[in-house]
């Protein structure tokens, strides 16, 4: 094995799904792009990072809701593009041509384009880590939609692809949750 510089391990652990994080606060939808997530529990229990950094964080932090929203490989240009301006000055779902739609239970938009929404509620925020912790309270999929390989930062502005997905759900069966 090669040595690997010690600030460059987060990329080893990174390539977890990339979520776009609606909002909507004072009448106004926003959307930011997120590569640090992590699922906490099967309940289901989600976190992500950010912070005061980003222009969604006040509304995450006012509303107490979000919604994740999964995009997939054909939609990466996006979500760079959306990661890379800034809610304060621009409406990205004008600007990315992103359709939004009514959830369930949260007033903050489903994203049509993606393969996958969850609708969430702040239920914590660890500020020494920036951390935000969310219950999912609805989720929806399009099981319509062709392409459903999601996308996974490296961290250092490349991206690994979903492949071929490989079932050993009878081996696991002891650690998994009745009716998965």
């Amino acid at each position: 094995m090669r040595t690997l510089k010690l600030s460059r391990a987060f990329t080893l652990i990174e390539p977890g799904p990339v979520v776009l994080v609606t909002t909507r606060d004072r009448g106004r939808d926003n959307v930011m792009t997120i590569s640090w997530t992590m699922v906490v529990d099967f309940t289901p229990v989600f976190a992500i990072t950010t912070g005061a950094w980003n222009h969604s964080y006040a509304a995450l932090r006012r509303t107490r809701e979000c919604v994740l929203a999964i995009p997939t490989v054909d939609l990466l240009d996006t979500v760079v593009g959306i990661g890379t301006c800034s809610g304060a000055d621009t409406d990205k779902f004008a600007r990315f041509g992103l359709t939004p739609r009514r959830g369930r239970v949260v007033a903050a938009p489903l994203i049509a384009e993606c393969v996958a929404n969850v609708e969430c509620r702040v239920i914590d925020m660890v500020k020494r880590h920036d951390i935000v912790v969310l219950q999912g309270v609805a989720a929806h999929v399009d099981p319509r939609r062709r392409e459903r390989r999601t996308i996974h930062a490296i961290g250092d502005g490349t991206f690994v692809v979903d492949g071929r997905r490989l079932d050993r759900r009878k081996a696991m069966a002891s650690k998994l949750p009745t009716g998965l």
